[in-house]
């Protein structure tokens, strides 16, 4: 269990998808104008993250790596079918988002229009890719934090989109610089998030160490600690003394 709130918030705090390795940033940019069409675009992304990297992680348990047909027979342990990954990968995800895509143009006509080309972009999108082909790299060792994964990092985009468009549709009526107004002050707006988000790294970290074992392992160690401890008594009693003597 704390494996899994450890990957949920690690995900979406600090392994942010836009502020830690800026994935997903063509999206992120364009349709952040609106609070209503950053949340229609985080949802999809959200689902997208949420079906593709179980599934890819299937795809590589039990087809692409090294060895991971032997499920078929014991002729199969030696095939390596890495070098489909991309391919697979791209296919799964580019069948979600046109399932996504049919489902927002028949309930939600006009949130389809608004999202426009950006929608079906979702495909090729880095972010998506990049879920995956993190979820491979770092060898996530179960189904369940595979998911775990990918709802986690679809909710740090969602967050983040989410953000950056309440402040855009703040931003507005503020007297922003010439030279700032558009993408200077959203760069920098973004760039001060990014910090805001890596302070919270400080949620996992701790001294996980094992203290360190001072017990002497030799005789001579043992003499040695021995004769440091009677020093110390010793300058303890003449420091003592000398109060005495001073008073």
């Amino acid at each position: 269990m704390l494996e899994h709130l450890e990957l949920f918030f690690k995900s979406i705090f600090i392994d942010n998808m836009v502020f830690a390795v800026f994935l997903g940033m063509c999206s992120y940019l364009a349709v952040s104008k609106k609070v209503a069409t950053a949340v229609g675009l985080g949802a999809a992304v959200i689902f997208v993250l949420a079906v593709t990297v179980p599934l890819n992680w299937l795809l590589d348990q039990y087809l692409l790596r090294d060895g991971a047909l032997a499920w078929l027979g014991p002729e199969y342990a030696d095939y390596n079918l890495g070098f489909l990954s991309f391919i697979l990968f791209i296919a799964t995800i580019a069948t979600m988002v046109q399932l996504v895509e049919i489902v927002v143009e028949k309930f939600s006509p006009s949130l389809y229009n608004s999202l426009g080309i950006f929608l079906p972009l979702i495909a090729v999108n880095c972010a998506i890719l990049g879920g995956s082909l993190f979820m491979q790299a770092r060898d996530i060792p179960s189904l369940g934090l595979a998911l775990n994964y990918g709802i986690s990092s679809g909710i740090g985009w969602f967050l983040a989109i989410l953000a950056i468009a309440a402040i855009r549709e703040k931003i507005r009526y503020s007297n922003v610089p010439p030279p700032l107004r558009g993408l200077g002050i959203t760069f920098i707006i973004t760039g001060l998030m990014g910090i805001g988000f890596q302070s919270f790294g400080g949620m996992l970290t701790g001294d996980n160490e094992p203290p360190e074992d001072t017990t002497p392992t030799t005789v001579e160690e043992t003499e040695g600690k021995e004769r440091i401890e009677e020093g110390i008594e010793d300058d303890e009693k003449a420091v003592s003394y000398n109060d005495v003597i001073n008073e």
